[in-house]
């Protein structure tokens, strides 16, 4: 039963979706089609997970399970578990992620969960998402068709884009193995337990006339374990093809190396047979069904390296045609590729044909380089292997960059774990510098929601997922944030109002977005870091970054033609020393741009 204060946020959540939705109504023809214009270089990607960052409906907290925590998943005190957040609290802080000068919202998957996962090594609940059943419905924890509408249009409505985080390379863990029940099985590989044998190279023939290609051939699924549904889940997963065992690897469990980084089940969860036209069709059909009912702009695509290569070939150009048949001729996909090497993330631009894929490298070199931990030429080097990627700088500038995320930890966990005696003010600095970073060079700055409240947290993974009101977990409720605590949503908190600074100067200059990258000064320890960026207009300007303790003063090269300059932010000399040389300083763990006067 609801008590009295949560049936008053209930109806204030639906007052609030209702008059979003009207707002969103009310948007005119021509503000949405200026969004669908702009290129993916042109936003600043705000990620929130909608279980930790607003509860606008307390009555689906449970979800409509069995108020029980093993059942329903819920359990606000608990960092594993659901703490309550949904679509509802999403819409109604769409003015706060704007005001930080983000254009567009990624939120981590909103379709049906397995909502409790229990076993030796781990118990949990899906407050993440990535434990999907049902691929074409909303978690009743966050909400219903109407609460998703009402986000994307709300959003809409204020010129922001979302994108959904989708999951094409596993479902929840629901099939079993009878050889280890308890999902520890090794992973055998095709050479020594092809899809023609029971078991083995010794077993019994099975699949006759399977040739790798012909998947139709494929009738029964115990090539290397037995599979099987445990009673009262056989209808578990929605669309019905997701039941059948037969579209799965059914290897066990991968150990991210070799082939069973393909093929092997992703810490339990049911890896799908990716080489099966029927689910190539059936996530096509998934996916661009949801580009058909809510109009979104793009997706972020989980564990994309998990997936043979032939699938996305298929996939992404299905998902950009679909989008364009919607009208959405910048729709933005790109891959999670979790690897700092450029040589890695490159690949699935050439090969997988991906049009983006995360900039994991940057997230290195960039928080590396603000730490202090290493010299400025470290993010130097990333710049300079965008030629590898496809189209090179036109791919490299649509790569999102980011400092941190939800599965390894906040730019702030890193930058107190490079320096744990720095002061307060220093370890404030320096995230300012790492955000700096993002905001101003190649690619589409993305940040990962409560980094602008100074969220730090201990580590990874659960430790850096806070919730943003007032948490009942003990470790975030005692955590000091970077910069201070202050109330929740603060938009006085100090790094909000940095980041804020640093959107409205990226939105002022054209420049800063769309712009050539040209390097100008690095080296091989902390101080001066320099780049360009050329505008369409022949405007040059010149950011310059200083990341060691001490101010750094010098001459950095710029274009010939750059003789007048003025201030963007901090102080700029008003000439050129002389032709192709431009005298800065910039102070400790601080940032200046300054632009070419026509």
């Amino acid at each position: 039963m609801l008590t009295a204060s949560k049936r008053a946020a209930t109806a204030i959540a639906v007052v609030m979706a209702a008059a979003a939705s009207t707002a969103a109504a009310q948007a005119p023809a021509d503000a949405i089609a200026a969004l669908r214009q702009r290129p993916p270089q042109d936003e600043v990607i705000y990620f929130a997970l909608p279980d930790r960052f607003a509860n606008g409906d307390p009555s689906n907290d449970h979800g409509g399970y069995a108020p029980e925590k093993l059942v329903s998943g819920f359990d606000p005190a608990d960092p594993e578990f659901y703490h309550g957040g949904d679509l509802a609290g999403l819409t109604q802080k769409l003015d706060y992620i704007q005001g930080l000068g983000a254009t567009a919202v990624w939120v981590a998957p909103i379709f049906k969960n397995k909502p409790v996962q229990v076993g030796e090594r781990y118990t949990g609940a899906a407050s993440h998402g990535y434990w999907i059943t049902d691929f074409t419905s909303v978690d009743p924890h966050f909400g219903d068709e109407a609460s998703m509408r009402a986000m994307v249009e709300a959003a809409h409505a204020r010129g922001m884009k979302v994108y959904l985080d989708i999951v094409a390379n596993h479902t929840a863990d629901v099939i079993k193995y009878r050889e280890c029940p308890q999902n520890r099985c090794v992973y055998r590989n095709r050479a020594d337990h092809p899809y023609t044998r029971q078991g083995g190279v010794e077993g019994q023939p099975i699949n006759e006339g399977f040739d790798g290609e012909d998947f139709s051939r494929l009738s029964r699924p115990d090539w290397a374990y037995t599979p099987y549904i445990p009673a009262g889940e056989e209808n578990a997963k929605v669309p019905a093809w997701l039941n059948d065992p037969i579209r799965y690897h059914n290897r066990g469990e991968s150990t991210f190396s070799g082939e069973s980084s393909l093929d092997g089940d992703f810490a339990g969860l049911d890896d799908l047979l990716t080489e099966d036209p029927v689910v190539v069709q059936g996530m096509i059909d998934i996916f661009g069904g949801w580009i058909d009912k809510y109009g979104i702009d793009g997706f972020r695509i989980d564990t994309a390296r998990h997936v043979n290569p032939e699938f996305w070939q298929a996939f992404v150009p299905a998902m950009l045609e679909r989008a364009r048949a919607k009208g959405i001729p910048n729709f933005h996909i790109f891959g999670e590729v979790y690897d700092h090497d450029p040589a890695v993330t490159a690949r699935f631009t050439k090969v997988d044909g991906y049009p983006a894929v995360l900039d994991f490298p940057f997230q290195k070199a960039a928080t590396d380089v603000a730490s202090g931990a290493v010299g400025t030429d470290a993010l130097a080097r990333i710049f300079d292997a965008d030629p590898i990627y496809k189209d090179g700088a036109d791919t490299a500038a649509i790569l999102p960059t980011f400092l941190g995320n939800h599965d390894m930890g906040r730019v702030g966990y890193f930058v107190k774990k490079a320096a744990p005696e720095s002061s307060d003010a220093e370890q404030l600095a320096r995230v300012k510098l790492a955000h700096a970073l993002m905001f101003f060079g190649r690619g589409v700055p993305t940040l990962y929601y409560g980094d602008e409240q100074g969220f730090a947290g201990p580590g990874g993974y659960g430790a850096s997922r806070q919730d943003m009101w007032e948490s009942q977990v003990p470790a975030f409720r005692e955590e000091t944030p970077i910069g201070g605590r202050h109330a929740p949503y603060s938009t006085e908190a100090p790094l909000y109002r940095a980041i804020a600074e640093m959107g409205r100067i990226r939105q002022t200059e054209p420049a800063l977005r769309r712009g050539r990258q040209v390097m100008r000064a690095s080296g091989d320890k902390p101080g001066l870091l320099a780049w360009s960026r050329m505008g369409d207009d022949g405007a040059e300007v010149l950011v310059l970054f200083n990341s060691s303790t001490a101010a750094v003063s010098g001459q950095v090269e710029v274009e010939t033609a750059s003789q007048r300059w003025q201030s963007v932010r901090g102080d700029c000399a008003a000439q050129a020393s002389a032709p192709a040389s431009y005298a800065v300083a910039i102070p400790p763990l601080d940032y200046v741009i300054c632009k070419s006067a026509s």
